[in-house]
This record gives C-alpha cells, sequence and structure tokens, in this order.
C-alpha cells in the first residue's frame, strides 16, 4: 500500500510538471470517444507470505534421506499479481485535457509454489514428496480519470488513476504428490478452486499514444497495480490416484472423503460455535462446510502494456 501512495504521488508530480511544460497542438481537440485494445505482462511488487493449503504452512521443506530430518526450510512468498492481461478501454474526453476509461480485464496469473515438500516421513516406511502451486484468473472493470497531456509531433502522453473492481475470478491450487511405499509409487492429483469476496483496488498509469493515421494510433502504458482479496469458499473440485478418481472415496493417503474434506466455508473466526474439529470436536458435522479462517493473497504488479487505439 505503500509503494501504492508513493506511485501515486510521483504521478500527481509528473502530471503536474509535464501538463506545466509540454507545448502542445491538442488544445483545440474537440470532445471525442476512443477505443484501445492491448496486451500487458505484469511483474510482481510487494511479496507476501502466501497462506495455509490445506493445513500445510507455505513453506518448501527437505527432508534428508532418513525422511524426519529436515535438511532445509524456505518460506515461500510472492504477489499473484504477475502474468499476463488483454484488456479493452472504452474512453471519452470532457475537454481536450481531461477524459475517463472504463477498462475491461482479463488477467491470467503466472502459477506460484505455495508448499513443497521433499522426502517426508509421514507413517512407516511412506514417504512423500509434492508440490502445491496456485493460480488467479480474473476477470475486473476498471474506471479510471485521464489527464492528457499535449499532443507533440503525433506522440500525446498521458497519465491516469483509477479503481480496479474484480467481477469474478479465483485461485486454483494444484496439488501433485509422489507416495513411495514398500508396495510402490502412488501418484496424488487434487485441484482447489477458492472464490474470492468482493473487494476493490488501486491502479495508476503512465503512457503516451502515437497517432498513425487521422483516428488511429499505437499506445503503450506503465501501469501499477494493488489490491488484496481474502477467500469466501474453497472446493475441491478433483482428487485422483494414479490418475483414477477418488474424490468422493476414502483411501489411505486421504482417509477423509466427506462433503467437509471437499467444502470450505471462510470465516473472520471460527469458535466453539463453529462447524470446526480444531473448536468444535464435539459438534462437528461431516455432512456440512468446514468452517476455517479466511486468508489473504496480494494481487500487486508492475505491468507493461501496448496496444492499438481508435478515436471517433
Amino acid at each position: 500500500m505503500k509503494k501504492g501512495l508513493l506511485l501515486f504521488g510521483l504521478l500527481v508530480s509528473t502530471m503536474t510538471m509535464v501538463g506545466q511544460t509540454t507545448t502542445t497542438t491538442a488544445d483545440s481537440k474537440p470532445e471525442t470517444w476512443y477505443f484501445k485494445l492491448g496486451g500487458s505482462y505484469f511483474v510482481q511488487t510487494a511479496a507476501t507470505e502466501f497462506p495455509v493449503v490445506s493445513g500445510a504452512l507455505p513453506n518448501t521443506d527437505v527432508y534428508a534421506a532418513n525422511g524426519t530430518t529436515l535438511v532445509s526450510r524456505e518460506t515461500n512468498h510472492g504477489s499473484f499479481g504477475e502474468g499476463f492481461r488483454t484488456g479493452l478501454n472504452v474512453g471519452y474526453r470532457f475537454s481536450p485535457r481531461l477524459g475517463v476509461e472504463m477498462g475491461f480485464n482479463y488477467f491470467t496469473g503466472a502459477s506460484k509454489t505455495m508448499v513443497e515438500t521433499v522426502n517426508r516421513l509421514v507413517a512407516p516406511g511412506v514417504f512423500v514428496s509434492g508440490k502445491a502451486e496456485g493460480k488467479i484468473t480474473a476477470f475486473d472493470i476498471a474506471p479510471a480519470v485521464v489527464l492528457f497531456l499535449g499532443e507533440t509531433k503525433g506522440f500525446e502522453p498521458y497519465s491516469k488513476v483509477g479503481v480496479i473492481v474484480p467481477v469474478v475470478g479465483d485461485l486454483t491450487i494444484k496439488t501433485n504428490r509422489t507416495y513411495t511405499t514398500p508396495a510402490g509409487v502412488t501418484n496424488t492429483y487434487g485441484k482447489e478452486v477458492v472464490l474470492p469476496n468482493p473487494t476493490v483496488g488501486f491502479m495508476a498509469a503512465l503512457g503516451t499514444s502515437y497517432k498513425l493515421g487521422k483516428n488511429i494510433s499505437v499506445f503503450a502504458e506503465l501501469e501499477y497495480r494493488n489490491f488484496t482479496v481474502h477467500g469466501k469458499t474453497k472446493e475441491t473440485k478433483t482428487y485422483t490416484e494414479n490418475g483414477v478418481d477418488k474424490l468422493n472415496t476414502p483411501t489411505g493417503f486421504r482417509p477423509d472423503a466427506s462433503y467437509s474434506a471437499s467444502h470450505v466455508d471462510y470465516v473472520e473466526q471460527i469458535n466453539t460455535t463453529s462447524n470446526s474439529k480444531v473448536t468444535n470436536a464435539a459438534g462437528f458435522d461431516n455432512t456440512k462446510a468446514t468452517d476455517d479462517i479466511s486468508s489473504y493473497v496480494g494481487i500487486s504488479g508492475l505491468g507493461l502494456t501496448f496496444g492499438l487505439k481508435y478515436s471517433l
């Protein structure tokens, strides 16, 4: 958040200075609609520790050959803001200097390792190695105010600030594990989908367009975006062992196949009235979703966008 505020301050300063010093030929531009289609790639910023995944801490743990001696541990942290985005923006200029935009964006995040275990002894003669990776996909709308800084030799720099409102999206966690036992090797695969609570984020950008023709321009933007989300529900969509569906079948590696094992409702607090084995074991109902404490994940990134702009 501090980085976002700092960037916002820098943008305001830049807007003021450039707006005062740029030689412009655009002051006679009429009010106009315009459309922008672009593609972006974002790198993560403001890395934070990943949340707990199905009771496993967000660490990479490596064990010795005996499976009980911990050789190394590393905390897994980062941001889910890294990835590709495609977007369509519709804009309107109230004056040669001031306008508004509405962005419609689809974001596909890069996979992030949340939990990893190497050669851990989990039962007599049973060793496990595996990794849980999370990936965010989301569709959002992004209203923004745009300040145009004047056109010079076909270039027209601008800055904008706005908010991000996710409409739909999820965090998908895919877990692959290998269990080595005296009887052989079993490979398990699970896919969990976390749906978020509503949230609002912040974005700010600096960009420029370059006119190719009367109505056509190319544009480039450097954008910072930042918001956090916390889970509403989680559902295990898939669980297999050696490729065979075991989602609703108890096994030696996943003995609990009840509804509560595959469904979670996230809450701010669990107590003696919650459907939780931790705080209400006597009253726990495995035919209902398990109550668990909600975790927050960061989606912050710095991205570069290129695209085409069409002005009416």
